[in-house]
């Protein structure tokens, strides 16, 4: 068997060792070629080092294992594997046939001209998309040093945003039916506009309880303008995915939402940037092979 190793940022081969037990398995490091003719492909790292490889993983096609080992973990605790250990046990299981691999859908984001034309090229993402506060929060986290983005360095940043971010309007759209006629689903002014594939995002917020990776539509979660004290309150409870009851939050699901804004503002996914709106979200169905852990 043939497999490839992508270390992220912090990562080293002695990351790499306990699962190059089975001396039968030929080793490659880096992201490798379709010519390689990999059997598997192991990601060592977050959430933001997937997302930079993930166009590539998808047209590769190979099945990946993704070791969590990076200062956000959402997209693997997503997976079940919340440790490097669940990570191992999946592997183990994959080297003895257990043909334990799933397809996953991915959301994608795709800029859209001014004229409404010929869309830019698609970004994935595997976790969470968002507009509004969650990405000044993301911008604030990313400047801070990665030990602390590990260890609650996203809430840490969300405090003080909370306090200065001012909401915006932004209008969300939906296809209507199998036209190419679109309808207004929400238009307010809002301080988080997110776009889920997986129920986590933000070091273990719970922003979409609902979110299935093989359901293929993206769960919205709308959150409209509040009061710095009440959102304040209202923060613990999305870590718990209670927030869905709260009268501000707006929740439901599509294939494909357009997001517009008076003027440009950021969007990010997997607290990567990405682009400015106006854009299209939307999903691509079993995108991407992942061992699991059985």
């Amino acid at each position: 068997m043939r497999a490839a190793a992508i270390l992220g940022l912090g990562c080293s081969g002695k990351d790499l060792l306990p699962f190059q037990k089975d001396s039968g398995i030929e080793w490659r490091m880096g992201v490798p070629a379709r010519a390689d003719g990999v059997d598997v492909v192991l990601l060592f790292g977050g959430d933001g080092t997937i997302h930079r490889h993930l166009g590539a993983l998808v047209n590769l096609g190979f099945p990946v294992l993704v070791v969590p080992a990076g200062s956000g973990n959402d997209f693997a605790c997503s997976l079940g594997l919340r440790r490097v250990r669940d990570s191992l046990a999946a592997w183990e299981q994959f080297c003895r046939g257990a043909k334990n691999i799933s397809a996953i859908d991915l959301g994608l984001i795709t800029p859209l001209s001014k004229a409404r034309e010929a869309p830019s090229i698609a970004t994935y993402f595997c976790c969470v998309a968002g507009v509004g506060l969650d990405g000044e929060v993301a911008r604030r986290a990313n400047r801070l040093p990665r030990w602390l983005r590990g260890h609650g360095g996203y809430a840490l940043s969300m405090l003080p945003t909370i306090f200065s971010f001012e909401p915006l309007p932004v209008k969300i759209s939906v296809p209507m039916g199998q036209s190419s006629e679109w309808t207004v689903r929400s238009h307010q002014r809002s301080l988080v506009a997110a776009f889920a594939n997986t129920p986590l995002y933000g070091g273990g917020m719970n922003v979409a309880p609902q979110a299935k990776m093989d359901d293929g539509l993206l769960d919205m979660c709308i959150v409209a303008a509040l009061s710095p004290f009440k959102l304040l309150r209202l923060f613990p409870t999305v870590y718990a995915g209670r927030h869905l009851g709260i009268r501000e939050v707006e929740y439901f699901q599509s294939e494909r939402v357009r997001v517009e804004t008076e003027e440009p503002q950021d969007v990010y996914g997997d607290g990567e940037f990405v682009c400015r709106t106006p854009v299209e979200v939307f999903v691509e169905r079993g995108a991407l092979n992942v061992v699991t852990l059985v």
